[in-house]
């Protein structure tokens, strides 16, 4: 990675410079299997007499004209940028060159489908990775409009941003597409898919009249389990809702869907060629979870195409508002337009959940963060850019009004279509529309970080009538500002069938270290005073001591499940802090979660049942609270409704938990079928994932993994060997996995995402406590050999989090103090991880 990273700095040089009109590019896709022959052709102003440089990763540079003198390139490029001397007041450049294929899901990501041994392309280019297919000048602001021309395969798909202007036969099986010219966008949202993808098509008309044809995508080996007719329905809602509330018709020529095999992370806003991660084609049984957050992420992207492509950040300071305003707008659209009506909950368990966590880090960053180069913005794609800015929306959202929300949205697009933006520019809009000063919000909001802490003071008389309640506020040491809130507070009672029943609510502002709340003064103060009822707002929150008891012993027996949800999130960050017993937690958490109707809580439940069990239970305890846990969700299994969500997410974390014999006894006859649980099939997916409970509790192997796997020649398939082999209880399984993917750098991005995954599988923690000593020697040479989002994968994914102890806390401790020269974004990860351990370490002493 050395000299790939762009400073702001020079961004900002580069942007005083250059206004960039217009790029030719032609890809050839027939060359080999390694690298592809792009031939780019950019005109644009400069400064007559300075002198700048483009991007370009590339395997060979063969030539570089500049106003129709040539350059040397042994003289001019590095592999990593090409030198532009004295130019012109206006300029033609072109350069051709050769480019890697990637598997590591940047750039131009090159597969082959194991199921038929077909080739797939996809591009992936946010942030800095449209350099790898093609010469530009990589920064947001520098916008300009594009024409792709692309050779392949004849009997390919090739789908870019706008439509296909001409197809011409070449002859010997080969094909040139051409496409019609871009509006003015960045680089990052350009685009390329090619292959023998399958295609379903539809179409729909536009708020203005235009008919916008529609396309989705799968690899052909995939096509059986897609459902298009799903997809579009989504997708038709989603127009319908944007284009009414932004008041703004879809801005692009085209929508098409394409979901791609090696997929890094959930789905790109490529203007008119969204590609989404491939485990949003189901080929065996998911979490209704999964497809809600299916739902999610469609419109997720689909509003990107008003903010992020219409209307871009000028920089990567501002990636929050495209990510923060997609995912609050996608979850008011899927709450309010589709079947998923509870997503606000949703919203909740999954998103804020992650927020939370990400403020409490050493590592934490106000929603506007500073962002001094390439490598600051790619670790910022996490719990502070997406779901805290996407929170603070939603509060801001009710705060100024919906009404003068869109109206001040609508504004901001008209005003900046196609053009960049800096936050401002979207206050003064919705300022404009709603009357308020946003300064102050801005400043305590936007602008600062940390979490405040929101706990009720009560006291009530002989009757339990309430004569006065006050909500404290606090916040930590290193970020002590305390910030205005809109929430709600309720008073729920013990109804006689044992429900807990919300009988007031209030709704009102809180700012400062006291809020008074004269209006409950003369209240029944009931069995529960939830404060933030209905998760207006973005805050830890705290009960007091009855309220606390009620929650423990009956929080299952609220009928409302964002009330059910706020109480849970309460008891995790009161369990994640130490002031909550571990061991109460997990107890409450098995016998609540039972209950629980929502898919995505209730797996956000079983995600925390892990890390409470695993890593915060001290050592002395963990193996019988694992196994109890193991024995209760094995019950919870067999007495589930059959066929329902919650048989499924029970059996699959039963398998993750069991270790004794009779517990493998179990997972090897759900396997065989000698136990047949009523609506449960053991389909694909679930059967590799009982297969690996059995390698990992010795009870398979090598033989077992084979020979399913020949009965799964797919990637899908060889993801899951991955796992497996990995988590085989033995030396030789740890060191192969190890080799595999640390040492050797061959493997695509999701086996080494899979071996990984297995590697940690290990109830013989000295089965891996020998590579700590590797992984820390050796961190430098990773982060510099590898690209970005390969090294995040290795040292996030490699770093001992499983092993909370005193030996990991001073092994990366002395990794730090070693190497203050890292890069910031390698030192962050380490940061995040040794923050992880020191908190893990805290709550077991405070349950010992």
């Amino acid at each position: 990675m050395p000299g790939e990273n762009l400073t702001r700095v020079e961004a900002d040089e580069r942007a005083d410079l250059i206004a960039v009109d217009h790029y030719d590019v032609a890809l050839d896709l027939t060359t080999s299997d390694t690298t592809f022959r792009t031939i780019t052709k950019v005109t644009f102003s400069a400064t007559a007499g300075s002198s700048s440089f483009i991007d370009a990763i590339t395997a060979t540079v063969h030539r570089i004209e500049l106003n129709g003198e040539s350059l040397d390139p042994a003289q001019h490029a590095d592999g990593v940028r090409i030198a532009l001397p004295n130019l012109a007041e206006r300029n033609e450049l072109l350069v051709e060159a050769d480019m890697f294929y990637m598997n590591t899901g940047e750039g131009l990501h090159r597969f082959v489908d194991p199921a038929d041994g077909e080739v797939y392309l996809y591009s992936q280019f946010e942030v800095p990775d449209a350099r790898r297919m093609y010469p530009n000048f990589e920064q947001p602001n520098l916008k300009a409009t594009f024409a792709f021309t692309v050779t392949a395969p004849a009997a390919w798909k090739v789908v870019s941003n706008q439509p296909i202007a001409q197809r011409t036969e070449l002859g010997e099986g080969v094909a040139k597409w051409e496409f019609e010219t871009t509006a003015r966008i960045s680089s990052y949202i350009t685009a390329l898919v090619a292959g023998p993808y399958q295609e379903w098509t539809d179409e729909l008309t536009s708020s203005d009249g235009r008919t916008i044809p529609l396309g989705v995508f799968s690899r052909a080996s995939l096509g059986e389990f897609m459902d298009p007719e799903y997809i579009f329905d989504i997708t038709k809602r989603g127009f319908e809702f944007y284009e009414r509330e932004f008041g703004v018709p879809y801005p692009f020529d085209k929508y098409d869907q394409l979901f791609v095999p090696e997929y890094n992370m959930g789905a790109m806003e490529n203007a008119g060629c969204v590609t989404f991660t491939e485990t949003y084609v189901f080929r065996s049984k998911v979490a209704d979870a999964v497809r809600e957050r299916r739902v999610v992420t469609i419109l997720h992207e689909l509003g990107h195409m008003w903010f992020g492509d219409l209307v871009t950040m000028n920089w990567w300071n501002d990636l929050w508002l495209n990510e923060s305003f997609a995912e609050f707008i996608s979850t008011l659209a899927t709450a309010e337009a589709t079947e998923w009506t509870n997503n606000w909950v949703t919203f909740l368990a999954s998103e804020k959940t992650w927020a939370y966590r990400q403020d409490q880090l050493p590592s934490t960053h106000p929603i506007v963060a500073e962002i001094r180069d390439l490598d600051d913005v790619q670790v910022n794609f996490d719990g502070i850019t997406y779901a805290k800015g996407g929170s603070v929306l939603k509060q801001l959202f009710f705060w100024v009004g919906r009404e003068a929300f869109f109206k001040g949205v609508n504004a901001y697009f008209t005003k900046h279509a196609f053009g960049n933006t800096e936050l401002r520019d979207l206050l003064v809009e919705l300022e404009a529309a709603s009357g308020r000063d946003l300064k102050d919000w801005s400043q305590k909001w936007l602008e600062t970080a940390g979490v405040n802490t929101l706990r009720p003071r009560i006291e009530v008389d002989a009757e339990g009538v309430i004569t006065k309640f006050v909500i404290e506020q606090t916040a930590t040491a290193d970020y002590p500002t305390l910030r205005p809130h809109r929430l709600g507070v309720g008073l729920y009672d013990l109804s006689d069938s044992g429900d807990l029943v919300r009988r007031e609510h209030l709704e009102l502002d809180v700012d400062g270290a006291e809020t008074d709340v004269t209006e409950l003064v003369g209240k029944v103060r009931g069995d529960l005073v939830l404060v933030n009822d209905e998760d207006l707002a973005y805050a830890k929150i705290r009960f007091d001591e009855q309220s606390l008891a009620t929650a423990l012993a009956h929080a299952s027996n609220f009928g409302d499940p964002m009330a059910r949800g706020l109480v849970l999130a309460s008891l995790w960050d009161a369990t994640r802090d130490g002031e909550l017993p571990v061991a109460d937690f997990i107890q409450h958490l098995l016998t609540s979660v039972e209950h629980e109707t929502e898919s995505t809580t209730r797996r956000q439940q079983l995600g925390q049942l892990v890390v409470a069990a695993r890593r915060f239970t001290p050592k002395a305890q963990r193996q019988a609270t694992v196994e109890g846990v193991a024995d209760r969700l094995l019950e919870l299994a067999k007495g589930a409704e059959p066929g329902s969500d919650a048989q499924f997410a029970f059996v699959r974390s039963f398998s993750d938990f069991a270790a004794t014999d009779a517990q493998l006894d179990a997972v090897q006859a759900l396997l065989d079928g000698s136990l047949a649980l009523e609506g449960l099939e053991i389909d694909t997916d679930l059967g590799w994932e009982l297969l690996t409970a059995l390698v990992a509790g010795g009870r398979a192997g090598e033989a077992e993994i084979v020979a399913r796997n020949e009965q799964d020649k797919t990637s899908g398939g060889n993801k899951h060997a991955a796992v497996a082999r990995a988590a085989a209880p033995n030396a030789d399984a740890k060191r192969a996995a190890w080799d595999l993917v640390w040492v050797g750098s061959d493997q695509p991005n999701e086996i080494v995402r899979a071996t990984i995954s297995g590697f940690w599988h290990a109830d013989d923690e000295q089965l891996v406590a020998s590579y700590l000593a590797p992984y820390f020697a050796e961190l430098r040479s990773i982060w510099d050999s590898r690209s970005f989002h390969s090294a995040e994968d290795l040292i996030e994914g490699f770093y001992p989090t499983s092993l909370p102890s005193d030996e990991v806390v001073t092994a990366a401790e002395a990794w730090l103090d070693a190497n203050a020269d890292a890069p910031a974004a390698l030192r962050r990860m380490i940061v995040e991880g040794l923050d992880d351990t020191r908190r893990c370490l805290r709550v077991q002493a405070a349950a010992k």
